[in-house]
Parts: structure tokens; C-alpha cells; sequence
């Protein structure tokens, strides 16, 4: 284990069973999103997994609440790890109802993105 490994340790090739992914064959394996209930506005922490990668992709994320309007989204730029986790700060007053999350991967140059999608419903309290 090198010493970088620690801290990255998506970059060590030693995971058992895990080959890193030219552009082309890379796909979402994960996309989900849980309500932060507190006292504060709406937040979803969102879960987002990919197959582990040779390059580095770009991932834009977005949250609809039911009209299909924009509600929430980020941009996450080539990031380090294949499994991430991020807080989506939601505009507006939504804070109950249907809501979908929408995920796209891409390269700039590259090939066709990938992409997912989630739906899921907070209920009334």
C-alpha cells in the first residue's frame, strides 16, 4: 500500500475485482437521494457511484420536483473517487412530494454520455 493510498484509495489498483474503465464503457452503478430531515430547508444527500475509471469524468447532477421544474443541482468535475456523496441545497418552498434526480456523465471530448435517473417521494409528517 503506498503512501497516497490512504487517502485516494479509489487510485490503488489493488481492489479485488475492480478494473478501471476506458470512456467509453463507463456507467453509473449507483444514484440515490435521502432526505436531511432537521429543522432547517430541504436537503437531500445524494449517493452517486461509477464504475472506477481510467480518465477522470464530469457529472452533472439535477433534482425536479413534480412539474418537472429545476429545483436543485451541482456539477462535479472530475472527481477523485468513484463513490461520492454531496448535500443538494433545494430553492424554494418544496419540501414534501415527488421528486426525481437526474445524473449525466461525460467526457468534453468523449464519448456518448451515460446516464441515470431516480425517483422517490418525501412524505408529509
Amino acid at each position: 500500500m503506498s503512501d497516497m493510498s490512504f487517502f485516494f484509495p479509489d487510485l490503488e489498483p489493488a481492489e479485488e475485482g475492480v478494473v478501471p474503465q476506458t470512456p467509453e464503457n463507463m456507467r453509473f452503478t449507483e444514484l440515490r437521494a435521502e432526505p436531511v430531515l432537521d429543522d432547517g430547508p430541504l436537503r437531500l444527500r445524494v449517493y452517486l457511484e461509477v464504475t472506477a475509471f481510467q480518465q477522470r469524468p464530469y457529472i452533472e447532477v439535477s433534482l425536479r420536483n413534480a412539474d418537472g421544474d429545476e429545483i436543485a443541482s451541482a456539477s462535479v468535475i472530475e472527481p477523485m473517487s468513484r463513490k461520492n456523496v454531496f448535500t443538494l441545497h433545494v430553492r424554494g418552498p418544496q419540501e414534501r412530494g415527488k421528486f426525481s434526480l437526474h445524473a449525466r456523465m461525460y467526457y468534453p471530448d468523449g464519448p456518448e454520455p451515460d446516464q441515470a435517473s431516480s425517483e422517490f417521494e418525501i412524505e408529509a409528517e
